[in-house]
């Protein structure tokens, strides 16, 4: 089946809409007397390629036919005029500028690659900032400090930690009793990561840990040794996060310079 996607579209869209920006290009085919740009043909083969779909005949057909229909389909609309109207044209002009946006960022972070030795240099900062030890924690978070001492005056008493956890704020641990599953104190908020780190296998704070958030009561299940994915396991996403801060840094610097009125 054939994939298609958004940017694709709009790249497709837009290329068929604005046909005349393709007047030099070679005709890949005719429709009614209207050219089909090769161009527009060989970016959506390359679209559906870096998808992973295989450059069969079967591809290539699907395409064809793709591209005749919505060649028939952007005719009708011309024939109405809808090319004409404002939104219709500033819809095409915001496809055509993803596009050359999408070129030029990737132009940018292929000429200024990666090495593997950053990747690998980052890759260590983040396993020393991750630590030894991770920890499975619970914790139950309120607004009042008062609040969340009488939560530790009725653990105390014995009371279940995860039938307490139904009043806590955080809606992403509240119904699994408090869980937070393993990590480690430094991906917390710093009161909460250095109460954590202190506590021993089924302790709880015993007193209120104030953060951003509100009053935390914290409970200790289990602790391990950290045990960080190898580096050939993570290469990639630390690849792509790499780029991803190259592209916003690039982005900052250019929006700093330009002049806006």
């Amino acid at each position: 089946m054939l994939k298609t996607s958004r940017l694709a579209a709009l790249l497709i869209a837009g290329a068929i809409i604005s046909a005349p920006a393709f007047a030099q290009s070679k005709t890949f085919a005719t429709v009614n007397g209207q050219a089909i740009p090769q161009s527009v043909y060989d970016a959506f083969v390359a679209e559906q390629k870096a998808q992973g779909t295989p450059d069969t005949p079967e591809l290539q057909n699907a395409v064809k036919e793709e591209l005749i229909r919505r060649e028939i389909l952007a005719q009708e609309a011309k024939k109405k005029g809808l090319d004409k109207k404002g939104n219709i044209q500033g819809q095409v002009e915001l496809a055509k500028q993803a596009v050359l946006i999408r070129a030029f960022l990737s132009d940018y972070v292929a000429a200024h690659p990666i090495s593997e030795a950053q990747l690998k240099a980052e890759y260590e900062v983040i396993k020393t900032n991750l630590g030894t030890t991770e920890y499975k924690t619970r914790h139950i978070l309120v607004a009042d400090e008062e609040e969340a001492k009488s939560i530790i005056a009725k653990l105390d008493k014995g009371e279940k930690f995860s039938e307490l956890a139904k009043v806590s704020k955080d809606p992403g641990s509240k119904d699994k009793g408090g869980e937070l599953g393993w990590s480690s104190p430094n991906s917390y908020v710093k009161p909460f990561g250095e109460a954590l780190a202190k506590l021993k296998k089924n302790e709880y704070t015993k007193t209120p840990v104030k953060s951003d958030f509100g009053y935390h009561v914290i409970m200790l299940e289990d602790s391990r040794p950290a045990n960080p994915p190898p580096f050939e396991q993570v290469k990639q996403q630390m690849q792509q996060r790499a780029a991803q801060q190259q592209v916003e840094q690039l982005v900052k610097e250019l929006r700093g310079k330009a002049k806006v009125n």
